[in-house]
Formats: structure tokens, C-alpha cells, sequence
């Protein structure tokens, strides 16, 4: 039986990596561009080496709501599972966290932000 994959998830950074794609969800997922309002992107220092390892970086994008209504934080969305959400929240270190945000599209997905 095949997956409901109903749940949206947007990402901004390295989940659109296919490395991190097939360790995390064991699969490439099929995203489109889409952008989230409202936020802006800073780097942040990741310090798991497991995360490191996974996404060949230290330094990983990361966004917080912004005082400037122009912002935009560019990035793709992907149909996912619920057991694929789960593992996309244990790839996830403690910095971020993860909320529902509405996208320029006018979807509703998940998204990790500062936390």
C-alpha cells in the first residue's frame, strides 16, 4: 500500500540536498519552488557531527520571522509522509523548531525556524 504523503513540508535549506533526502527519508522527494513571506535567513553553526556528516556542512541556513514585510525566503516544498515528517524532525537539531507557516502559493506547510 502506498504512503499518504498529504503532509507539506517547505524547506529552505539542506533537506533539498539529495544526500540528506535518501538519509533521512530514504527516497528523493519531488519538490517545487515556492517561497515563505514574511521571514528572513541567517547561518547557523551546527555542531552534531551526525548532521554534519549527513549534510557535508557546518554551516546551515536558518530563518526567523522579520520586521520587514518584503522579506521572503525562497526554497521548495515537498509532499511527505508522517513517518517521513518524524524523520525529518530527528535530522533536525535542537536550534531549530518546527512550525506551520503559509507560503507565497497560498499552501500551508511545515518549516523548521529558529528556535
Amino acid at each position: 500500500m502506498a504512503q499518504d504523503r498529504s503532509i507539506l513540508l517547505f524547506s529552505y535549506g539542506p533537506l533539498q540536498q539529495e544526500n540528506v533526502q535518501l538519509a533521512s527519508f530514504g527516497r528523493l522527494l519531488d519538490g517545487h519552488d515556492d517561497a515563505m513571506p514574511g521571514f528572513s535567513q541567517t547561518m547557523l553553526e551546527i555542531t552534531d557531527p551526525e548532521v554534519i556528516r549527513t549534510s557535508g556542512k557546518r554551516f546551515h541556513p536558518v530563518v526567523a520571522p522579520s520586521d520587514d514585510p518584503a522579506d521572503s525566503v525562497p526554497g521548495k516544498v515537498f509532499a511527505i509522509s508522517a513517518e517521513e515528517l518524524a524523520a525529518a524532525d530527528r535530522y533536525e537539531v535542537a536550534d531549530y523548531r518546527r512550525i506551520s507557516v503559509k507560503l507565497a502559493s497560498g499552501k500551508d506547510a511545515w518549516v523548521y525556524v529558529k528556535a
